[in-house]
């Protein structure tokens, strides 16, 4: 299992089952903003959306693997899901491929 930005276009092109999440850039830097509270940073949640919208901008416009779904990727809009319903959401996706494979292969 790899996370990253760029990870199912230009890491690993070729791997089996490639997740792209999403996220609404509010509760995405909500939730970003909580993970810096907790660690004692002081910032804004004004400073970190700002911060966000200035990567996902940069992340998208670069010339050498720039931020995208790729082709092959299931995307999963995990805005309104928590961690555990973001994962239950990918096993599924994996359960029914593979299950649909067998099925292919029995028939």
């Amino acid at each position: 299992v790899m996370e990253g930005r760029d990870i199912g276009t230009a890491i690993f092109p070729d791997a089996e089952f490639k997740f792209f999440l999403v996220a609404d850039v509010n509760t995405r830097a909500r939730r970003r903003f909580e993970e810096l509270k907790k660690k004692g940073e002081s910032i804004s949640e004004h400073e970190v959306l700002d911060q966000m919208v200035e990567r996902d901008r940069r992340d998208s416009a670069r010339e050498l693997a720039p931020l995208k779904r790729a082709d092959d990727a299931i995307e999963i809009d995990s805005t309104k899901l928590s961690i555990d319903a973001v994962v239950a959401a990918m096993k599924a996706k994996i359960n029914a491929r593979i299950k649909a494979a067998k099925d292919l292969k029995r028939a």
